[in-house]
């Protein structure tokens, strides 16, 4: 069995979802968002990611961690941001011992979709269907668990270790 967390990164809004792999088939274990308060400084907005993140692999106690990695046509600030965030995804992770898989957006949406330019509409669409849930409809958890199930297709089709991917051990 293989408990995948699947990371959506953002400082504003922090999707995240767990999937796991039994045989062939996917369970959705859980999603949601994780969104620090605006009015706090970065600093703190950080903090709160990262007990959040805390909580839920201890809650949890999933096998890895898939994260999405950085979308290049951002602005220098905006990666900037994102980049706050991935670090405290990958820190909260090496925490528990966990490694961590990344992903660029455009090979989760082509895991999922078939299409690497998809719109986050048609992944949600095809989470919905491949986990059975009408339940998931935030697009930050249908990107995360889209994250996670790419890192399980991955792993299917191309041994340990994904080639499509960077891998952190930690």
């Amino acid at each position: 069995m293989v408990r995948v967390l699947g990371i959506d990164p953002g400082t504003r809004v922090t999707g995240y979802g767990i999937v796991e792999q039994s045989g062939r088939g996917l369970s959705y274990v859980c999603g949601g968002e994780i969104r620090p308060p605006q009015t706090r400084v970065l600093s703190k907005r950080l903090f709160i990611l990262s007990e959040e993140l805390s909580n839920i692999i201890e809650e949890y106690r999933p096998t890895c961690v898939a994260v999405e990695g950085l979308y290049f046509a951002l602005n220098a600030r905006s990666a900037m941001m994102l980049g706050h965030a991935r670090g405290v995804v990958l820190v909260s992770a090496a925490r528990y011992g966990l490694d961590v898989f990344e992903y660029s957006p455009s090979t989760v949406k082509q895991s999922i979709t078939g299409y690497g330019n998809a719109a986050k509409e048609q992944v949600n669409g095809m989470i919905r269907r491949l986990l059975k849930s009408d339940e998931i409809d935030r697009l930050d958890v249908s990107d995360a668990l889209a994250v996670a199930i790419c890192h399980i297709h991955h792993q299917r089709y191309s041994g340990k270790r994904a080639s499509l991917c960077n891998s952190f051990p930690l």
